[in-house]
């Protein structure tokens, strides 16, 4: 078994604290920025349009992750404390919240920018988002967060700062799963040469990565109590619609291909 007790603080300078979350929260942005910019380039796409999609990019993921979780997972203490809502350095971010987010976001960029469809922009974005998905939850794991359940596997992670107990390290499993998704998702890009179908991408990234966070939910400690009389807990409630959108996507635009020939 392994004995976590990493701190989360990488260092201190006065008042200001560095977090390993935050700085993998920042790379995520910083690295999806480069990549982003190698696929507009590539594809003929202006550099202002560029930084006008990070911004809302930045506006929905973090607006919607922390939205996502006030409303979702404590609704009621936060819809008694709304000004705490805007306090997102207490912490409290949910991967549901910023998926609906970046959906909302992209839906306005494009409203604002001619040349674009919802989902060329989604096939796209969804590739660093997949990305972003594993310095997300690298970051849960340095700070020992969104723990699993205990068990007696020989690769059972021990949280000093939790109790102790040996569980499963799911920050982990979801960290390898949508590392091997972007690298997928990236390879079927880049062997399309840009051409690949509107809305393939989009779709698949949907099933993949909401596929497998319904599944490692069952391995995972409940985030809120009212969960506990849950046959699924809202991690699960929330994968399924987006799931059955990445069906939807897929079904839709074949439908359309078939037709076409």
């Amino acid at each position: 078994m392994i004995y976590w007790d990493v701190s989360p603080d990488i260092f201190s300078i006065g008042p200001i604290t560095i977090r390993w979350y935050g700085l993998l929260f920042a790379a995520s942005f910083i690295v999806g920025y480069q990549l982003m910019m190698v696929i507009f380039n590539k594809e003929g796409r202006s550099e202002n349009d560029l930084n006008d999609l990070v911004w809302y990019m930045v506006i929905g993921t973090v607006g919607g992750a922390r939205l996502g979780h006030c409303l979702f997972y404590s609704p009621e203490y936060y819809l008694s404390h709304p000004l705490e809502i805007l306090m997102v350095w207490k912490g409290g971010l949910a991967s549901h919240g910023a998926a609906i987010g970046i959906l909302t976001a992209l839906y306005l960029y494009i409203k604002a920018h001619k040349g674009f469809t919802f989902l060329w922009i989604m096939d796209r974005v969804i590739i660093t988002a997949a990305l972003s998905g594993f310095f997300i939850r690298m970051g849960n794991l340095f700070n020992s967060e969104i723990v699993g359940k205990t068990t007696d596997v020989p690769w059972a992670f021990v949280f000093s700062a939790i109790d102790g107990q040996p569980r499963h390290p799911t920050q982990i499993y979801e960290a390898i799963a949508y590392l091997l998704i972007f690298f997928l998702l990236l390879t079927m890009y880049l062997r399309s040469g840009g051409k690949i179908k509107e809305g393939k991408l989009f779709g698949i990234f949907l099933i993949l990565v909401f596929g497998f966070r319904f599944f490692v939910e069952f391995l995972k400690e409940t985030q809120s109590s009212f969960e506990e009389n849950l046959f699924l807990n809202m991690g699960q409630l929330l994968s399924i619609p987006l799931i059955a959108l990445g069906v939807y996507v897929l079904r839709i635009k074949e439908k359309k291909s078939i037709k076409i020939q």
